[in-house]
């Protein structure tokens, strides 16, 4: 039985999963980094006051349309070329370009690199759990794509430390080794054997358009991006503004979003590891997808409605929200179950990309209520929608448990 045990922790932590993990660490890592050094990083360069809040909006939006972008790219680079071709691109790119962000000397040339940085950053998750999920089984690449995820998302609470210790030009630099030192570990890795046997079909591979030309696939890719909505909701709505949110709900002390950002991640680490092993264990994605949907809306309401928390309590509210929303490691595993191989690295790299950009919509209709409804009804509207949308797309996905992934979709 000692043996047995032995042999599952072998294969589960085997050289793909860990250093797939150790390359999402890092890219959650820059990804968030540019949020906790924006104000020490652009009074540097002379920004002051309000232009503070303008100029970092514009920088993020440049990242995010990198991201965008660059999802689309390595998401159809890694079905035509090969998905250990993007592990290997993406994190070259994203590396580079923030370790060049520690010397930039304006605002134009530090949105050039947040906008390379994001193409480069949006390959990684992508290729990663395509990878994971096409190397290991189908009875064990849950836990393969939850370890990827559980270890890849604590890179935020990294970039918290790093940022509150050291200065943001040393901050950037750091983050830009490690990227380098896992892109010589990735030597070690092999490409998917689905991928390699694919190479021989005479098939279309990585058409990103043909997404659009088939109402059973249309249907699918919006599925799949609508379930992970209420995350970003919380993310970009409740938890980014969370200051705002606190002074309405009566919180006792002024709350930092830099620390409500922190400790939701910290959620995140144990919610996806959570979802990610209990979907082995009820051996079904959308059941736990369900569950931690259900999970979140309850603590929305109770971020919206418990009044006069102290800031101890909030803070742990915001842990309790990460957690709920940390389906995000079956969320993106069930995208990439739900495509065959031609197309499993488009869609796989493109969905958590586009709901990470759904923040843009969802901050807008919030802000576009906030000033008839206040704060907490907007936030409840905008939240149901998000909620209620999630469900109906998660309801109409098929189940994804132990499914044979070496099949094609006709192009």
């Amino acid at each position: 039985m000692q043996s047995k045990n032995t042999s599952l922790i072998k294969h589960l932590f085997n050289t793909t999963v860990l250093v797939s993990a150790l390359g999402y660490f890092v890219d959650i890592y820059d990804l968030i980094l540019f949020g906790i050094v924006r104000v020490p990083s652009l009074t540097d360069l002379g920004i002051k006051g309000d232009e503070l809040i303008k100029v970092g909006v514009f920088l993020l939006n440049m990242q995010m349309a990198g991201m965008l972008i660059g999802g689309i790219i390595w998401g159809i680079w890694g079905d035509k070329k090969g998905r250990l071709s993007v592990l290997f691109g993406s994190i070259f790119l994203y590396s580079v370009a923030n370790f060049a962000n520690a010397f930039v000397t304006s605002v134009d040339m530090y949105a050039i690199l947040r906008f390379v940085a994001g193409v480069g950053l949006a390959g990684e998750l992508g290729a990663a759990i395509t990878l994971v999920s096409e190397v290991m089984t189908k009875e064990t690449r849950g836990y393969g794509t939850a370890i990827v995820a559980t270890i890849g998302v604590s890179g935020a609470i990294g970039a918290a430390i790093v940022g509150d210790l050291f200065s943001w030009q040393t901050a950037y630099i750091i983050g830009g080794v490690l990227g380098l030192i896992l892109l010589v570990m990735r030597i070690k890795m092999y490409e998917s054997g689905m991928f390699n046997s694919l190479k021989t079909a005479n098939v279309g591979r990585g058409k990103f358009l043909s997404l659009f030309t088939s109402k059973d696939r249309f249907l699918r890719y919006a599925y799949c991006i609508l379930i992970g909505l209420p995350i970003w909701y919380v993310v970009g709505v409740l938890v980014t503004f969370s200051p705002e949110f606190g002074k309405v709900i009566g919180v006792t002390e002024p709350i930092v979003a830099g620390k409500s950002i922190m400790f939701t991640y910290l959620g995140l680490i144990f919610g996806d590891f959570a979802s990610g092993f209990l979907s082995q264990l009820m051996k079904s994605r959308r059941k736990v997808i369900g569950i931690f949907i259900i999970l979140t809306s309850i603590f929305i309401l109770v971020y919206l409605f418990v009044y006069g928390l102290s800031l101890t309590l909030f803070y742990t509210l915001c842990v309790i929200l990460g957690f709920s929303i940390g389906y995000w490691a079956v969320f993106v595993t069930t995208a990439s179950e739900q495509f065959g191989t031609n197309l499993r690295s488009t869609v796989t790299t493109t969905v958590p990309n586009f709901i990470r950009g759904s923040v843009v919509p969802i901050t807008l209709a919030f802000d576009a209520l906030r000033h008839s409804l206040g704060m907490i009804n907007s936030a409840l509207i905008v939240g149901i929608l998000c909620i209620v949308i999630a469900l109906i797309a998660l309801y109409n996905l098929k189940e994804t448990f132990g499914t044979d992934l070496n099949f094609l979709e006709e192009i």
